[in-house]
């Protein structure tokens, strides 16, 4: 494996002291600016993200959780094909084949399809196709993180490593099939509504919303820096994720004060 050039090092060496203290200070303000409690600051992410609409959230009991079915499901989709890909294929950045990316477009058409249909709902005596229902919320909107993580991870890579290969993460129906079936199973627990399985999976989804947008921002710093490919390892990458983790933090804080401020409320919308 290739090691990082010197003056790379060097330059990560220099930033990261008070990189790492603004991103800390960022924290620590949301943190202490938003409601308490593990559910409360997942409650702050989703805030920044979702419209949290009750009826079309599932719930803990009586409490909502942190996102709607639809964010639910595309956060949990892609945090599955994130982890997947990165167990099975690390450092793989290539195209998926023709087969693959026609079903990865059909996901991405039935999010869209059930989407629209479900926005429809909003107006009365607006044309639908079929009665929208949180449970197809839920698994349209984990197809479409399936194909978010699939367009993700391999760009990552290509962006981030060295020594990335251009062998495709996704290389047939047999892995795109595994994910699919992993996030199905995940699905079903939530259906279930049990607090002990919906708990640490609204956190999971939650915190896949954090971690998509550091993955994304890592990547735009890298561009910023002209350092794309310089990581050979993940010590080289603490840098550039940290600082795109500030962006995700500081994105979130605008969204949350931003929001909080037009309805002076942490809640979501209540429709009925």
């Amino acid at each position: 494996m290739e090691k990082a050039s010197p003056g790379w090092r060097l330059g990560q060496a220099a930033l990261s002291k008070p990189l790492f203290l603004v991103v800390g200070l960022l924290f620590l303000g949301w943190l202490l600016n938003t409601p308490p409690g593990l559910l409360g600051k997942a409650d702050a992410v989703g805030y920044a993200v979702c419209h949290r609409i009750d009826v079309r959230s599932f719930f803990l009991g009586e409490r909502q959780v942190p996102l709607c079915a639809r964010c639910t499901g595309m956060y949990l989709g892609a945090v599955v094909g994130l982890a997947f890909q990165g167990v099975s294929r690390s450092r793989h950045a290539g195209t998926p084949p023709r087969r693959v990316l026609t079903l990865l477009g059909a996901l991405v058409l039935a999010f869209g399809v059930d989407g629209l249909n479900s926005y429809l709902s909003l107006f009365s005596g607006a044309p639908q196709l079929y009665l929208p229902r949180n449970e197809l919320r839920l698994f349209t909107g984990s197809g479409m993180g399936i194909a978010v993580s699939a367009a993700l991870f391999p760009a990552f890579n290509q962006t981030v490593w060295r020594d990335w290969r251009p062998e495709p993460a996704l290389p047939g129906l047999r892995q795109l099939g595994g994910i699919a079936l992993l996030t199905a199973f995940i699905n079903l627990l939530v259906l279930t509504q049990n607090p002990l399985l919906l708990f640490p999976l609204a956190l999971v989804s939650a915190a896949g919303v954090l971690a998509l947008l550091s993955m994304v921002y890592s990547m735009v710093w890298l561009m910023l820096w002209r350092a794309e490919n310089t990581c050979a390892s993940l010590l080289d990458l603490v840098t550039p994720l940290t600082a795109g983790t500030g962006l995700a933090l500081l994105q979130t804080i605008l969204l949350d004060g931003g929001r909080y401020l037009l309805t002076g409320s942490w809640d979501g919308f209540h429709l009925g």
